[in-house]
């Protein structure tokens, strides 16, 4: 029952004020506690039908409210988000995007993290807003992009790690790691001056992106495998490669020579590679004409001195007709190919000479083939 305050309390009256009028005052009047429990009853009556409070207000009060507190389990989960609950703090199972329920707080609590989101990690760069202009312009960060490569050079690497929650690792990516950009940003950078420092600077600058980009790419991933992050490593991207800036331009002119030296190589292999086929060839040319002379003089061998061979068994059957006959066949051989004029020197009824008929002439033009009209002619030999 509310107490009667006639003496400023309940035990009676209290210290008056300085005007004698009430107890003193000792600072900010507290909340009355049972006028706060009246309006509030007030109220209630208000509602309940009747205007009093019954058995009946009472658990429709408690139907209400727990049918309110069941309706609080249903949650959405958006289409980058995976829904993770939690029953009194341990991970019993993951669901999809869409609309879920999950028992109410405090039995289950749901997560919701951004597991389907494909994250962008820059690293060596860093974007910053350039007021002069008026936009974000990407800035260098040398402490995280200058690396030490394994011919004692210095190179400056920018790249991108592309990054995702693996769909069966939400639970290790949740309760596993407490940073998990900072941790794959810490990984990635270990990576990549691992693979810098034990490769050279000329490969690094000219041919061997792809091949780093890849292993950086495994040894990210198996690290953070071995932290049970829960992280899959979707592509590593190197943006810059280049030498410090204080001495690009020499870089540069070193790659121009690099390049002048490459090119003249290649026009040499060029010409080698078309000069030489063809010297091989004629030098196997030469090879097999002298193949067949050889085998061409000494069947012309063979034959003369079987030939010789047979001409002398002859002779020694028969020397007279034999000699005749080797001196017929010489005469032809040696005065076959002049021009001859037979003609009667006198005798009797002889008249001498006839007259001049160009029998010389005549018997060139129907022996000798059409080229030999250019030749000068050969003297002409006569026979008495």
């Amino acid at each position: 029952m509310p107490w009667k305050n006639q003496g400023g309390g309940p035990w009676g009256s209290g210290p008056k004020g300085p005007w004698g009028s009430g107890p003193q005052s000792t600072g900010p009047k507290p909340p009355d506690l049972e006028d706060l429990l009246r309006r509030g009853q007030d109220r209630l009556q208000s509602i309940l039908p009747g205007g009093h409070m019954s058995t009946m207000g009472i658990l429709l009060l408690i139907v209400a409210g727990l049918a309110v507190w069941g309706l609080s389990g249903f949650f959405r989960v958006q289409s980058e988000e995976l829904g993770v609950v939690l029953r009194f703090g341990k991970h019993v199972r993951t669901v999809q995007p869409g609309l879920n329920y999950h028992l109410p707080y405090p039995i289950e609590t749901v997560l919701l993290p951004k597991a389907l989101r494909v994250s962008t990690l820059n690293i060596g760069m860093t974007m910053s807003q350039d007021p002069a202009r008026r936009g974000a312009v990407m800035r260098d960060v040398p402490e995280e992009s200058l690396m030490l490569t394994g011919d004692e050079n210095i190179v400056d690497v920018d790249f991108t790690v592309l990054w995702r929650i693996k769909p069966d690792g939400v639970g290790d990516f949740l309760f596993n790691i407490q940073n998990p950009e900072g941790t794959v940003k810490a990984v990635a950078e270990s990576a990549m001056r691992e693979l810098i420092g034990r490769s050279e600077i000329q490969p690094i600058l000219t041919g061997a992106r792809t091949n780093i980009e890849n292993s950086v790419q495994d040894l990210m991933q198996r690290t953070l495998d071995k932290y049970g992050a829960g992280i899959m490593i979707q592509q590593v991207q190197m943006q810059k490669v280049d030498p410090p800036q204080q001495v690009i331009d020499a870089f540069r002119d070193v790659q121009a020579a690099r390049a002048d030296l490459e090119r003249l190589q290649n026009e040499a292999r060029t010409y080698a590679n078309r000069i030489v086929p063809d010297a091989r060839g004629r030098a196997s040319q030469i090879v097999q004409n002298a193949e067949g002379y050889k085998e061409q003089a000494i069947a012309e061998a063979k034959g003369q001195s079987s030939r010789f061979l047979q001409v002398y068994e002859a002779y020694k059957l028969a020397p007279d007709v034999t000699r005749e006959r080797i001196y017929l066949e010489t005469m032809e051989r040696v005065l076959g190919g002049a021009d001859k004029l037979i003609y009667d020197s006198g005798g009797a009824g002889s008249q001498g000479i006839v007259p001049y008929l160009p029998l010389g002439e005549l018997t060139s033009r129907r022996s000798a083939p059409p080229s030999a009209a250019n030749q000068p002619n050969k003297p002409n030999g006569s026979v008495r």
